[in-house]
């Protein structure tokens, strides 16, 4: 069995349990005792997964107890998350993050933003209000719907969300139905950003990117292969991960001359 535990800044809790084998008695003796032993877990959910590892996106999850979602907020918006979508785990340090990408962005209200590797489209959502359009691109297809969601229940009509891998998503054909961006917005993983997507973004010449990553490695070697069209104009590095060395970094890097 594997645990995963989900906390919201609104006392909100989600726990969902893996199970190896599919054995409906015992099951369900596991999920009656945390709910009865739990009753503050507001979204109790479990999968049967018998891959021999911890990925259960391609798995159907069920809702035990509670509702198959928590919500945060920020200034007035609330975000919906899925047990399969991702959120910064450090919520009140997300919002600061959040900012800090707003204000490198300097949004005056005419500009079409990318927002890339989108998640919940939290950062979409985030900024739609200082913004022209957004469009987020997110390779998990339920994360996808939760920031569709999260538009609809904010009352935001300036999105729009693409689920898929983003160096397939991200294609000449895509770029010739969308205008051009004035901004991207790019938060990838620890991974960083393929080198197909990497040669789009220098393709699209963007006079603004902000670069947001947890892996301060992986950011500098994407921007040493943006470095023919793109000069750093900012970092500020946010402490999500307090008593650790762990930390975000923001990037705001401008088209050269």
């Amino acid at each position: 069995r594997n645990l995963i535990i989900r906390t919201a800044s609104t006392n909100q809790s989600m726990v969902i349990v893996q199970f190896g084998e599919n054995d409906p008695a015992g099951i369900e003796l596991v999920m009656e005792f945390l709910k009865n032993k739990f009753p503050e877990i507001t979204s109790l959910l479990y999968v049967i997964n018998t891959k021999g590892n911890e990925t259960f996106h391609d798995l159907d999850l069920v809702t035990y107890a509670g509702l198959p979602y928590i919500e945060e907020e920020m200034e007035g918006l609330k975000f919906r998350i899925g047990p399969k979508s991702f959120y910064q785990t450090n919520s009140e340090q997300a919002y600061e993050l959040y900012k800090v990408a707003r204000d490198f962005a300097q949004l005056n209200g005419d500009e079409v933003v990318f927002d890339l590797y989108t998640g919940t489209g939290t950062i979409a959502n985030f900024v739609a209000k200082q913004a022209k359009q957004v469009i987020g691109v997110e390779y998990v297809a339920a994360a996808i719907e939760d920031a569709k969601l999260n538009s609809k229940i904010n009352e935001i009509e300036n999105t729009l969300f693409y689920a898929g891998d983003m160096k397939d998503v991200l294609n000449e054909e895509f770029i010739q139905n969308h205008a051009a961006p004035d901004v991207i917005i790019t938060d990838p993983p620890r991974a960083g950003m393929h080198e197909d997507v990497v040669n789009m973004l220098l393709r699209l010449e963007a006079p603004k990117v902000v670069y947001v990553s947890c892996n301060p490695a992986t950011q500098a070697r994407d921007i040493a292969m943006m470095g023919e069209k793109y000069q750093v104009e900012r970092i500020q590095p946010v402490d999500m991960f307090p008593q650790t060395y762990h930390v975000e970094n923001v990037v705001l890097l401008t088209l050269k001359s």
